[in-house]
């Protein structure tokens, strides 16, 4: 089993609409037995809340609902469990090699899975309202993942 986890600042709207989409992909190929997904955030902010209300019509939207989600910081132990750690923006990638200390060869930016996207962050739509334009990004980076993980 190959245990995938995406992170984001607040764990409400990016890593949660990740989540959430790439469980749906998998259920959609039969690979529940052999990719595990969940998402935690950075830091402290959100924790306990669920996933903003535009995430998730989104989510429901998608048939990609995430029931009972509620956010949850990393922590040292996810380090060691998780397989793959994808921070959304080059900000959560720099905080998780901080908490790491050494699980750097984990750590990846979400974007960086396709070559004319590497180097770009999925802006934190909390702060600008782009909802859309996040689920555009994710979709687009999702399915590039999946094959990679597939192969591992």
């Amino acid at each position: 089993m190959i245990r995938v986890l995406f992170v984001c600042l607040g764990n409400i709207c990016r890593s949660p609409m990740a989540e959430g989409l790439f469980i749906k992909m998998i259920k959609d190929q039969g690979l529940e037995d052999r990719i595990h997904v969940e998402s935690r955030a950075t830091s402290t902010y959100e924790i306990g809340q669920p996933p903003h209300p535009r995430t998730q019509e989104i989510l429901v939207r998608e048939h990609a609902t995430l029931v009972g989600k509620r956010a949850k910081q990393i922590t040292k132990s996810d380090f060691d469990e998780f397989d793959v750690i994808i921070g959304m923006d080059h900000e959560n990638v720099f905080d998780l090699k901080q908490m790491s200390t050494r699980h750097y060869d984990k750590i990846y930016l979400f974007r960086d899975i396709n070559p004319n996207t590497k180097g770009q962050d999925v802006p934190d739509p909390y702060y600008s309202g782009r909802y859309e334009e996040t689920f555009k990004l994710i979709s687009e980076s999702l399915p590039l993942w999946l094959e990679r993980l597939k192969k591992s």
